[in-house]
């Protein structure tokens, strides 16, 4: 569901940032677009695709569309992080939403953001899959179990959206964040939280996102995996998952591995219930829990090898190490600094 065009303009600044290499999807993202543009004060695209991808977008995006490439002052391997800091910058209002190019918000889900930044700096949205494609289903178990429990203290449960509503006057006071880190929108948030910021995850507050290809999803699966090293306790029960189910299976310990199931099936199931997301995640999600812990258990594994062997993950020509730094981190870097003062 797209936005409708009823109802007043919310006042916010809608900030995508984008780098394609090819144009497969445009005329689906600019009919969003050119939908969004009559809900939001102002739609800015951040473009750090290749000169002849820019020019493409440029002519198919609708009027009043801020497009611009990535300001060369806000660096990052991440290309996100500039796109997204750049925006920013160019933001006429305080509150702004942030989204990926697969996200697809509607004009209610947009009023209730800009409603809910009254409370909190940044507002954290919960994602669901728009058409139901078979990865899509395996890839809701994740956020079912997120919707539980994610191993993060200072966040909480909820699942890691591809969007954030944000206030961008603290954002931009606080001096943005790094873009030397894989899970950005976690380092985006974290570094929110060191500077005496306050993030909302508001489990009822639900946003579409288009699926990858299949191929795009299988590729991601080791890299996806990588990210929790930003949370070690989540990590070290992926990486205890393996050699526990390893241990009951040469034991024969089969209704012990069938009860084990039953119960990750039952808390995904609890997840999708919480916050009234029934109406919008599919119980499949909920029966492919224990099918996503063994994928994720063996990437966890996978992950540690090429963190250990080759020094991070692949991202695009180079490599990254660090998933996120952790709050008390942040906060060691920032303490002293004028610009951290918590927001009013």
């Amino acid at each position: 569901m797209t936005p409708s065009s009823s109802g007043d303009v919310v006042e916010l600044a809608y900030v995508l940032p984008l780098r394609w290499n090819e144009t497969e999807g445009l005329a689906e993202l600019c009919d969003y677009l050119t939908e969004l543009r009559t809900c939001v004060g102002q739609l800015i695209v951040v473009d750090g695709s290749p000169a002849d991808v820019f020019r493409k977008v440029d002519a198919s995006l609708p009027p009043e569309t801020e497009h611009i490439p990535p300001d060369p002052r806000h660096p990052g391997t991440m290309g996100k992080v500039p796109g997204v800091l750049t925006g920013l910058d160019r933001a006429r209002c305080d509150r702004v939403i942030l989204a990926d190019d697969d996200v697809r918000w509607t004009a209610g889900g947009l009023r209730r953001a800009h409603e809910l930044l009254d409370e909190a700096e940044v507002i954290r949205p919960q994602n669901h899959f728009e058409p139901l494609v078979w990865h899509a289903t395996w890839d809701t178990a994740r956020s079912l179990l997120n919707r539980v429990w994610t191993g993060d203290r200072d966040l909480g449960a909820g699942d890691f959206p591809g969007t954030l509503a944000v206030r961008a006057d603290f954002v931009r006071r606080i001096g943005g964040y790094d873009g030397e880190c894989l899970f950005e929108n976690l380092e985006l948030m974290r570094t929110v939280i060191a500077a005496g910021g306050r993030v909302k995850t508001p489990l009822d507050l639900f946003v579409a996102r288009r699926p990858p290809t299949a191929r795009h999803f299988m590729s991601q699966r080791v890299r996806q995996a990588y990210d929790d090293f930003a949370i070690p306790v989540r990590m070290a029960t992926w990486l205890g998952l393996a050699p526990v189910a390893a241990f009951a299976l040469r034991g024969r310990r089969y209704k012990s591995i069938a009860a084990a199931a039953a119960l990750a099936a039952a808390i995904a199931e609890a997840g999708r219930r919480r916050g009234g997301g029934a109406a919008v995640l599919p119980v499949g999600g909920a029966l492919l829990a224990p099918a996503w812990l063994i994928e994720r258990a063996i990437c966890a594994w996978l992950a540690l090898s090429v963190r250990i062997l080759r020094g991070g993950v692949a991202y695009g020509a180079v490599r990254l190490s660090r998933s996120a730094h952790s709050v008390s981190e942040l906060r060691a870097t920032l303490e002293g600094s004028p610009s951290t003062t918590p927001a009013a």
